[in-house]
């Protein structure tokens, strides 16, 4: 491209992404080092400007890292906050008295809610605001189960036994609740693909969350007091959970299109490895060998939140350590006076540890990123 076609625009701005330095890296055009120092010092908002000689009538093209989600702004609070109520008011907060309306007037109205929430995303994304267009659409996949639930009253559909009371959907394990939870995952996917806002991911992973529980009540037919089995649902649903958010994660990560490229998997890791991280923990063994191997899992979940760059992972596998660690306090050592003195020194080498690893942490995670497919090295 010669500099002359820069004379159309006063305001040039490349994409550039972390796989691109990376690739340049192992081509050989940098070093990795300074792949990792280049991409630090443009995803803290600052910019690198072409050095060669140019006219300086021309303007001259801007290299700016791309932008991993909203930042934590007064005004991003508001839209959070306003929108986080509106979500609330149609489900945690929906009274006896606005369901007396009847089931006919419940699908109606969710239906217009609905109608004219996707009227504001629409809106508000055609300004280039994604922040309250992302908290419209997912307003609209809330009130999705709202719909369902008034048709299926309406229509005779509704299993016999169940809860007389839509708000009991966020509060009450129940297998009847799986229909909704079906027409939430297939609506919201659909307007997931509609618009391509990373935050109507939300209610999609907290519905999977939700059903983990309702299919584990379906399977002890009814009886939701057994908690040993729901542990293990929440094991099984958390590993699908996280599997789904890492082939959406590389999907993304590897698109060549910027509105695909936002970071959709966010949201499914954290339910996915709540839901999994939870479901070991509470899964009592009395060998020792097996808490050992608890600890170790726990260990490589942080080396993982390093390499694909999850700290979900990392926060996680740190708190399971610091379980094993009380297990050895309270259980194994208790009877040792030497014991609390070398949790005490491994305690501070923790906290040396966390300087030297903040220090290092983008070498680290260069490292470790060698080790994991390209689809899931680690964003900004």
């Amino acid at each position: 491209m010669d500099i002359k076609d820069f004379t159309d625009t006063s305001n040039l701005t490349f994409e550039l992404r972390l796989q691109d330095l990376k690739q340049a890296a192992r081509d050989g055009l940098i070093t990795e080092q300074q792949a990792q120092a280049l991409w630090q010092r443009w995803s803290q908002g600052q910019h690198w400007q072409a050095t060669r000689p140019v006219d300086p009538n021309v303007p001259q093209p801007v290299v700016a890292a791309v932008a991993t989600g909203p930042r934590f702004s007064f005004v991003n609070v508001l839209y959070y906050f306003g929108g986080l109520l509106a979500i609330g008011a149609m489900t945690l907060f929906m009274t006896l008295g606005f369901q007396q309306m009847g089931p006919t007037a419940l699908m109606v109205l969710g239906a217009l809610y609905l109608f004219a929430a996707l009227k504001v995303a629409d809106y508000f994304k055609a300004r280039s605001l994604p922040v309250p267009a992302g908290l419209m659409a997912t307003l609209a996949v809330f009130l999705v189960p709202l719909i369902v639930w008034g048709a299926q009253h309406l229509m005779g559909w509704w299993p016999p036994g169940g809860p007389d009371s839509l708000a009991s959907y966020h509060t009450r394990i129940d297998w009847r609740w799986i229909t909704l939870e079906f027409a939430t995952l297939l609506a919201g996917v659909v307007m997931l693909w509609r618009y391509r806002l990373p935050f109507m991911v939300m209610p999609l992973a907290l519905t999977l969350w939700y059903m983990s529980m309702d299919v584990a009540n379906m399977l002890l037919f009814d009886h939701r007091w057994e908690w040993e089995f729901m542990r293990d649902m929440s094991l099984v649903f958390g590993i699908g959970t996280v599997a789904v958010a890492m082939w959406v994660d590389v999907r993304t990560r590897l698109s060549q299109t910027a509105e695909w490229r936002q970071d959709f998997a966010f949201w499914l890791y954290i339910f996915g490895t709540t839901m999994f991280w939870c479901g070991l923990s509470l899964n009592d063994s009395g060998s020792e060998l097996a808490k050992l191997g608890y600890c170790a899992l726990n260990v490589m979940l942080v080396l993982l939140g390093a390499a694909i760059g999850r700290r979900v992972f990392t926060v996680y596998g740190a708190f399971g350590v610091m379980l094993y660690l009380g297990h050895l306090s309270h259980e194994v050592f208790r009877d040792s006076f030497m014991f609390p003195f070398a949790l005490t020194l491994l305690g501070l080498g923790l906290v040396a540890l966390g300087v030297w690893w903040q220090r290092h942490e983008s070498a680290i995670a260069a490292h470790l990123s060698r080790y994991v497919p390209q689809g899931l090295q680690p964003r900004a």
